[in-house]
Order: structure tokens, then sequence, then C-alpha cells
């Protein structure tokens, strides 16, 4: 019975440890030194845990298309920001504004978005100023 109920600890220990280690900083997937100010159309934006991603389509100066993904906060810190379930349909056109990934991968976390009218709204992850102006740290 002993034995049985060690066992049963553990497992869960090894359980419940699985999603923090699976939970990144910022420091260990995107470089500061690496920014990046991107504009383009979004193509499909996913409201999901632990993060949000933005799928969008940027033209280079040569006319070529190229995808990025954007990582942005959970979708409750988007919601605290002044998102709502509307805000990014798929052909909405953004700017986009964060740090590339250090892989050199078509990726990056976005510290805010601009739309075509000027209207900013900040994405709450990771990134720094993601919470903007005056958030306190570690509120995302």
């Amino acid at each position: 019975m002993r034995a049985k109920l060690m066992l049963f600890t553990a497992g869960a220990a090894l359980l419940a440890s699985a999603p923090a280690g699976a939970h990144h900083a910022f420091a260990q997937e995107f470089d500061d030194k690496r920014p990046i100010k991107l504009q383009g159309t979004v193509t499909k934006w996913e409201v999901i845990n632990p993060h949000s991603w933005i799928h969008l389509d940027v033209k280079g100066p040569d006319g070529k298309v190229t995808s990025w993904m954007i990582e942005g906060g959970s979708p409750n810190a988007l919601f605290r920001q002044g998102f709502t379930k509307d805000s990014l349909p798929a052909g909405s056109e953004i700017i986009v504004e964060g740090f590339q990934a250090k892989d050199g991968a078509n990726r990056g976390v976005g510290s805010n978005i601009t739309f075509k009218d000027g209207k900013k709204l900040f994405l709450g992850g990771s990134a720094p100023g993601a919470s903007g102006p005056g958030a306190s740290a570690g509120e995302n």
C-alpha cells in the first residue's frame, strides 16, 4: 500500500510540473536585440491558452509574401487590454511591433499592434512593453 502511495505521489508531482516546464520566459525564446516592425494582413487569429497567435502575411519590397506567427498574451490578458473576439478578423491590415525569435524563424512576440485608423492595442504578453505604459511587472 505504501509503495502505491509513493508511486501515485511521484506521478502526480511529475504531471503537475509538466505545464510549468512548457511555459517559457521571453528571454528563452525571443531576442530583445532583434526588434521587428511588420506591416501585413491577418490571415488567422488564434485566441488560445496560454498564448494567442496572430498569423500575418507580410509583403516584402520585392512583392514576395512571407508568413509570420506573432505570439501575444493569454486571452484574459488581451481582453483586459481592450481586445474583443472580433478585434482581428482575417483580412485586417495591421502593424505589429515586437521581437523576433532567437532562432531567426519568421516568428516573434508582439508588444503592440496598430490598426490602419491609428488605434493601438498592447498584446499583453511577455515582450517588453506589451502591457502598455504604466503596467506593473509580472501582470501578464
